[in-house]
């Protein structure tokens, strides 16, 4: 089982190379093999955009990429002028079709809402995604608690089995009303993805317009990595890859943590971009 790391966006995480100015993603590159953009999230990119992203890495690296915001139900999301839920998503396709030609295209996230609830219209969305999205790694994200009750948690599990899609576990605060329990499985053979948010309790519940930034204010310890660890290595049944994205970085704390996992793991990444030579002094 191959596991890899990766972080939420590339700009933002100073830490991988011990200075000041926003990563571009060659120097993320430099360091991990995966990395998630949200930028899906907000408003589809350029189709040259994508296909530029290519030229800043090797053919190893990876993509995890957002769905768009009304791909995935969310209340304020708004379709573009005179488009139709379904041609958002063909155009969404086309988008993201340079990462999928290169076999670069790890998954596409579905977060689902608070409000995307275990109700049985919201199931069969699910199966309506992967009629739009056929063959496509699909990795889908839940936010209420209602997808993990007894007797509804198994059933879950069994239907993205049907269905490949990948379920993702998402570490945030345990015991909160407003958060889910992290349940890791594996629906899809080829794939099982964590997602960590950190365990900030008071940040979580934090309703300020700052509430992101509280949320993910954490750095997680040498024993709950550990325990992180573990339950990664000794899933069952085990997929042919791990994939772990570290989201709690607004006190620039996912990049330690990612390489604390990475070498608590022993890991090596190979086909990672070579490091740029440093300028010599020649004077």
């Amino acid at each position: 089982m191959e596991i890899t790391i990766g972080l939420t966006t590339w700009k933002e995480h100073q830490a991988l190379i011990k200075e000041a100015h926003p990563l571009t993603l060659r120097e993320y590159a430099q360091h991990l093999p995966v990395v998630e953009v949200d930028t899906f999230f907000y408003a589809l990119p350029r189709l040259s955009t994508v296909q530029a992203w290519l030229g800043e890495v090797t053919p190893a690296f990876q993509f995890i990429v957002k769905a768009h915001q009304a791909m995935t139900k969310h209340p304020q999301a708004q379709l573009p002028a005179g488009q139709t839920l379904a041609e958002l998503f063909g155009q969404f396709r086309q988008v993201i079709s340079p990462l999928v030609a290169a076999g670069q295209l790890k998954a596409i996230l579905f977060q689902f809402p608070p409000t995307f609830t275990a109700l049985p219209a919201n199931i069969e969305y699910l199966m309506q995604i992967r009629r739009w999205l056929p063959k496509l790694p699909l990795a889908v994200e839940f936010r209420h608690q209602s997808w993990f009750k007894a007797g509804v948690r198994q059933s879950l599990i069994n239907y993205c089995q049907e269905l490949g899609l990948i379920l993702v576990a998402a570490d945030e605060p345990h015991q909160l009303s407003a958060s889910v329990p992290f349940v890791l499985a594996t629906t899809n053979p080829r794939l099982a993805l964590l997602r960590l948010h950190g365990r900030n309790s008071a940040g979580w519940q934090h309703t300020g317009a700052d509430w992101r930034a509280k949320r993910t204010l954490y750095s997680y310890s040498a024993t709950e990595l550990a325990e992180l660890g573990a339950a990664i290595t000794s899933l069952q049944p085990a997929p042919a890859e791990v994939c772990v994205i570290f989201n709690n970085n607004s006190g620039g704390d996912a990049a330690p943590n990612a390489l604390a996992l990475r070498d608590y793991l022993g890991l090596h990444f190979t086909g990672l971009v070579p490091h740029d030579p440093e300028q010599l002094d020649l004077f």
